[in-house]
């Protein structure tokens, strides 16, 4: 009877859970809800500076040392594509000559050390092979197009980089000049040539510091002290000289003598027909100053007008000024009697037009060259008409006071008045190349 009693209370339990209302869903809403950005994490907190032990010091912070571009060299080699042209406007026979004397200079010079071009060491003997191939390929006899080909196949080129690190090369004259004097003072020959005095004392630095090796000072002792060597105003307008028996010549011409000096070399003709010729022997160690920049700064010759000529021309329109404008350029030069000359830094013989003047502390001493700049066509006076390009093979036999640095370059003209007026009026850019014979690797 329970069972029965209990499965009826089942069966009721479940028809009252049948019979509860049903419920409806929710409706969906019509907008998507906002989207809420979660906030952005909290920045990590700077870590709390180190505590040192006491009584001792926390290190400072080793700062990072500056990017130090690398230098310039003075030489880059250059791949065949960047090769010049290399055409020449002058004589072959000048250039032998040239050559000639270069070789010369290398057989005396065989036991010196290397020099450096661009990321190569270049030895005497590839010098001397670069100037002896040359000349072969020049001598050969071929066409012009096949000599060309055979340079450019031959040779490896390096191009002067200049001052500025943009192959720009500031080209200037030089010339020998022909003085007229005589070996005995007189009223018509009354300025001297001076001897080196022995009293004039060189130091090569480099003796003393690696780091100023090729440099040098040229001083006298004075109550134990090595001082300057006496000014060109000290010679010239002081006598400093005087009575010591240093008289080699003695000329005529101031404002000449002064030129002489700038020069560094020339010949005296004496009144026998004579040609006393005179090399450069050493200075007095001061500095070189340009009078022309003087006369530029003074105001005394506007920059339109400055040249050789017209330096010249207000010297002699001005003599009381002589001593005032001379004496600005400091640098005396003692002269030597020479039985040939003009005489380069090498030692031998200049060519005209051949023969140019580097710095030896940049360039290697009689060195193949090639040069590119503009020439001018003179008048009678010296005066230019006109400008035309130019290019020739030259050596690299001289040395000057002022040349220096991988933009500067002279060109040794030659000698007498048509040399002078060149040289007078050369001052031009241009480009420098050096051909080294190619060697197997």
């Amino acid at each position: 009877m329970f069972h029965k009693f209990a499965l009826f209370v089942l069966v009721l339990y479940c028809l009252s859970g049948c019979a509860a209302p049903t419920r409806r869903p929710a409706p969906l809403p019509t907008t998507p809800p906002p989207v809420v950005k979660p906030l952005p994490p909290a920045g990590k907190p700077a870590p709390p500076p180190p505590i040192s032990p006491p009584g001792i010091p926390i290190p400072p912070e080793i700062p990072v040392p500056p990017v130090v571009p690398k230098p310039i060299p003075p030489l880059v080699r250059l791949l065949p594509d960047q090769f010049p042209l290399f055409t020449d406007d002058m004589d072959m026979e000048s250039l032998d000559a040239a050559v000639d004397k270069s070789l010369q200079y290398y057989r005396r010079a065989a036991g010196k050390g290397p020099v450096r071009m661009d990321d190569t060491w270049v030895s005497v003997k590839d010098l001397q092979d670069s100037l002896i191939t040359l000349r072969e390929i020049l001598r050969s006899g071929e066409t012009a197009e096949v000599r060309q080909t055979r340079i450019r196949e031959t040779f490896d080129v390096y191009q002067s980089t200049g001052s500025d690190g943009k192959n720009t090369i500031l080209f200037t004259g030089y010339f020998e000049p022909i003085m007229k004097g005589a070996l005995n003072k007189s009223r018509e020959y009354r300025y001297p040539v001076y001897k080196a005095p022995d009293d004039a004392i060189t130091v090569n630095l480099g003796k003393f510091r690696d780091r100023y090796n090729n440099e040098q000072l040229v001083g006298r002792v004075k109550n134990g002290e090595l001082v300057p060597y006496y000014s060109r105003s000290e010679i010239e307008d002081q006598a400093a000289l005087s009575g010591r028996n240093l008289e080699l010549a003695w000329v005529g011409d101031r404002i000449d003598l002064f030129f002489l000096h700038t020069q560094g070399s020339g010949k005296i003709e004496l009144a026998d027909g004579r040609l006393l010729q005179i090399g450069y022997a050493k200075s007095n160690g001061r500095p070189y100053r340009s009078v022309g920049r003087f006369l530029l700064n003074e105001g005394k010759v506007s920059p339109q007008e400055i040249s050789y000529q017209a330096i010249k021309r207000y010297l002699r329109e001005h003599p009381d000024d002589l001593s005032e404008i001379l004496g600005y350029n400091e640098r005396f030069i003692f002269f030597r009697v020479v039985e040939q000359g003009p005489v380069g830094s090498i030692g031998e013989i200049l060519t005209p037009g051949r023969s140019i003047a580097t710095d030896a502390a940049v360039f290697p001493r009689g060195s193949l060259a090639f040069m590119r700049a503009r020439k001018p066509v003179l008048d009678r006076e010296g005066n230019a008409l006109s400008w035309i390009p130019f290019s020739r093979f030259v050596v690299s036999q001289d040395a000057g006071g002022v040349i220096k640095g991988a933009g500067r370059v002279d060109l040794f003209c030659g000698s007498g008045g048509e040399a002078e007026m060149l040289a007078g009026s050369l001052k031009e850019q241009g480009e420098l190349y050096f051909l080294v014979k190619k060697r197997a690797n």
